[in-house]
C-alpha cells in the first residue's frame, strides 16, 4: 500500500479535540446504536439544514447520516432554512410536529437557534449542533477541528508567502467557525489584526461575508484589489466556496496564479484549482466522516443514550464557556503535492480533478 493509500486510510478514524478549548482528548470513532447495544428502529430523526444548495450537503453529508441512521432502522426526515434564521425556527418546529425524536441542527445562526434548540429540550427531544456550534450546553457537538482548519490553511498560504500583503475573507458572523478559524490563522502566526501586523505580513483587507456567499467574496475581493492597487500577495479565504469568488476576481485582473488562495471543504471546484494552480491549498474534510458520526450519535440518542455517553465523545468547553459534549474529527490540508490523497479515499474523480489542467505543469496526480 502507498504512502497516500495508508493516509487515506487513517482518514476516517482520525477525531481530535479543538485543543485551546477542549479539556480532553476525543476518544475512539463512534459506534451505531446496535453496537452499544440498543437498537433505534422506528426512531424518527429530523435534520435541519441551513442552506441545502451548498454542494457538500447533498453530495457527502446526508448520504452519509441516511446511511448511518439506515442501519439501525432509523427515519431520517430533513427540510431547508435557505439561510434564513427565521425559517429554520419555523422549520424545526415542523420537524418535532412530524415526530422527530432528535433534532440535527445545522444552524443557520449559532444565536437565533438557542431558542429552538431550548423549546426542543424541554421536549426531551435531544439536539445535535452539527458543523456548527450552538452555545448550549444541551446540544451535543459534532464537526471538525476548526481552529485546526484556519491553521492549516495559514501554513500552507505563509509556506507559499512567507511576506507580503494578504487579505481575509472570512465567513458568516453569526457562524462561529468563522472566529474558530480566524483564531487558528492567528495560531500559525498571522496578525490578529491589521493594527498588530508589525512584521513580515500586513493585512490589507479583512472582512465578514455574509452566509458564505462566493458572489459577495468576489465583490469583497474586488474592493480589496482596488483599494490596494492589486497590490495582493495571498489571500485566506476560509472556505472553497468564496475561494471561488476570490479566484474570479483575481482572473479579472490577471492574477490567478500569481496570488496563494486558500479554502476549506474539498469542493471539486477548488480542488481542481489546485491542480490548475489557482488555489494554494485545499483543507479537506472527509464529510463521509462527519455525517456518519452524526447518524451514529443521533441513533444513541434515540435510545436514550446521555450526550456525554455517546460512543466518541470528549468534553469541549465552548467561547461562551459552556460544557459541551463534543465529537471533533481532523481535516487535512491538501495542496498540488498531495493530491493523491484525495484520489486515492475516492473523493473525486481524477477527470474532475483535472480538467484543464496543462500536461507540462501538471501535479503528479494528474500525471
Amino acid at each position: 500500500m502507498s504512502i497516500n493509500r495508508k493516509i487515506a486510510a487513517l482518514l476516517g478514524v482520525a477525531a481530535i479535540v479543538l485543543t485551546a478549548c477542549s479539556s480532553s482528548t476525543a476518544s475512539t470513532k463512534p459506534s451505531t446504536a446496535a453496537a452499544s447495544g440498543a437498537s433505534a428502529a422506528g426512531c424518527k430523526v429530523g435534520v435541519s439544514w441551513n442552506n441545502y444548495t451548498e454542494e457538500r450537503w447533498a453530495k457527502w453529508d446526508e448520504p452519509a447520516i441516511k446511511a448511518a441512521l439506515a442501519a439501525v432502522g432509523a427515519e431520517y426526515i430533513s427540510n431547508d432554512a435557505k439561510s434564513s434564521a427565521a425559517t429554520q425556527a419555523t422549520n424545526i418546529d415542523q420537524l418535532i410536529s412530524q415526530g422527530a425524536k432528535v433534532l440535527i441542527i445545522l444552524a443557520q445562526d449559532g444565536t437565533a437557534i438557542k431558542t429552538s434548540v431550548a423549546s426542543a429540550t424541554s421536549q426531551k427531544i435531544p439536539v445535535i449542533g452539527y458543523d456548527r456550534l450552538i452555545e448550549d450546553p444541551a446540544a451535543l457537538y459534532i464537526t471538525f477541528d476548526n481552529k485546526g482548519v484556519g491553521k492549516m490553511q495559514a501554513e500552507a498560504i505563509m509556506k507559499a508567502v512567507p511576506k507580503g500583503n494578504y487579505v481575509i475573507i472570512k465567513g458568516n458572523k453569526a457562524d462561529a467557525n468563522a472566529d474558530f478559524l480566524r483564531a487558528g490563522m492567528v495560531e500559525a502566526g498571522i496578525p490578529a489584526n491589521a493594527a498588530s501586523a508589525t512584521g513580515d505580513i500586513k493585512i490589507v483587507g479583512e472582512t465578514y461575508t455574509n452566509d458564505w456567499k462566493p458572489a459577495l467574496a468576489q465583490t469583497e475581493m474586488e474592493q480589496f484589489l482596488t483599494a490596494n492597487q492589486n497590490k495582493v500577495d495571498a489571500v485566506l479565504s476560509e472556505n472553497d466556496g468564496m475561494a471561488g469568488g476570490v479566484i474570479a476576481a483575481l482572473k479579472a485582473q490577471g492574477l490567478a496564479g500569481k496570488v496563494a488562495v486558500s479554502g476549506q471543504d474539498g469542493d471539486a471546484a477548488a480542488l481542481n484549482n489546485v491542480a490548475l494552480g489557482n488555489q494554494t491549498v485545499d483543507v479537506w474534510k472527509d464529510a463521509r466522516e462527519l455525517g456518519k458520526a452524526a447518524g451514529e450519535a443521533a441513533a444513541q440518542l434515540c435510545t436514550g443514550t446521555a450526550n456525554d455517553k455517546v460512543i466518541g465523545t470528549a468534553p469541549f468547553t465552548t467561547p461562551g464557556k459552556n460544557n459541551v459534549s463534543s465529537i471533533i474529527i481532523a481535516p487535512h490540508p491538501i495542496t498540488k503535492d498531495n493530491l493523491n490523497v484525495v484520489l486515492d479515499a475516492g473523493w473525486i474523480t481524477k477527470a474532475k480533478l483535472c480538467a484543464g489542467v496543462d500536461a507540462s505543469k501538471a501535479p503528479d496526480a494528474c500525471k
